[in-house]
């Protein structure tokens, strides 16, 4: 397993285990499963989509930022611009 931990300006926005992750590079977007060799990378807009424990799946929106992967540790260092939960919190409200 990948324990992720997600930091926005904001602060900590997510801390917990996946299998994969999937991120918006630079380039490409790309998968992380445990075992990722060592690595950091830019991270453009876009999505980042990973599997929480329960097997439900989570969708970031992100501006930009960059991940570091090391030992099975990923930080995603982004400005976020919400979650699935947070905008259905926001859309019930209005």
């Amino acid at each position: 397993m990948l324990r992720l931990t997600i930091v926005s300006p904001e602060g900590v926005v997510e801390k917990t285990e996946t299998a994969r992750i999937t991120l918006p590079g630079e380039v490409s977007s790309f998968t992380l499963l445990t075992d990722h060799a060592p690595l950091v990378a830019g991270l453009t807009a876009g999505e980042v989509a990973y599997e929480l424990p329960d097997g439900s799946e989570r969708r970031i929106a992100i501006r930009r930022g960059f991940v570091r992967v090391c030992r099975n540790e990923v930080e995603l260092c982004a400005e976020t611009q919400g979650t699935e939960a947070q905008e259905k919190k926001e859309t019930n409200r209005r």
